[in-house]
């Protein structure tokens, strides 16, 4: 049988395989970012570093807590397995549990407090909003075209670019995009579940430029992605 008679030959091999397959399950993974919604922090083409023992020890492959000794807090970058969007996502902690959060536009009222922010690209071009119902819909066809995001509150309802305050609930934390004007995020796809969450962006390991033939940017090299 050739796998019997070559074991010994690819052991060495295979236990590399699995190792590493451990290895960016439950401790460290890399992913790419092919899109602009957390410009300027990231950018398209950037490779960042996750780190999954920033909040739990997981249970390899599974994506399940064996152990919980942190929480995200607000200015975290998280990646998250996001049931409603049906991807991996990574994102800015904006609201914790408890916290009480407004937008007016694409600023935000935390708290109470305006928080600062810069704006990064390209407008959507239409209005963002939530609805009563509990249905997340996306109309381009419609006039004026209008993106529903209900998912945030039921009882949340707002027309143009102001929202009423939301309380985060317990267990779930509000997400948005550093260019809130092109980022799919807590406005769309609700609070993120606690869950969900499986690990902290740390590093740009390595960014591409992918309008010059995949040139690497050198000076995005190991980058670091936490606040200085």
């Amino acid at each position: 049988m050739w796998f019997k008679d070559n074991i010994d030959e690819y052991r060495g091999l295979l236990l590399f395989l699995i190792l590493m397959s451990v290895f960016r399950s439950s401790i460290a993974d890399w992913n790419d970012v092919p899109t602009s919604s957390m410009r300027p922090t990231i950018i398209e083409g950037d490779r960042i570093l996750i780190n999954k023992l920033a909040y739990d020890v997981q249970v390899p492959f599974l994506y399940k807590s064996l152990y919980r000794y942190a929480d995200p807090e607000r200015g975290d970058i998280i990646v998250f397995e996001s049931s409603a969007a049906g991807k991996r996502l990574v994102k800015r902690v904006v609201g914790i549990p408890g916290d009480q959060v407004a937008m007016s536009g694409n600023r935000v009222i935390l708290n109470g407090e305006l928080m600062q922010y810069e704006p990064e690209g390209l407008d959507l071009g239409y209005p963002v909003f939530l609805e009563q119902d509990s249905t997340c819909t996306h109309k381009p066809d419609c006039s004026p075209r209008q993106v529903r995001l209900s998912q945030l509150e039921k009882s949340a309802s707002v027309a143009g670019q102001t929202s009423s305050t939301l309380t985060v609930p317990q267990g779930h934390y509000l997400v948005l995009g550093d260019n809130r004007a092109n980022s799919a995020d807590s406005r769309y796809i609700g609070f993120v579940p606690r869950d969900e969450i499986i690990g902290r962006a740390k590093r740009v390991v390595i960014s591409l430029d992918r309008e010059h033939y995949f040139i690497p940017r050198t000076t995005r090299v190991w980058d670091s992605l936490d606040p200085v």
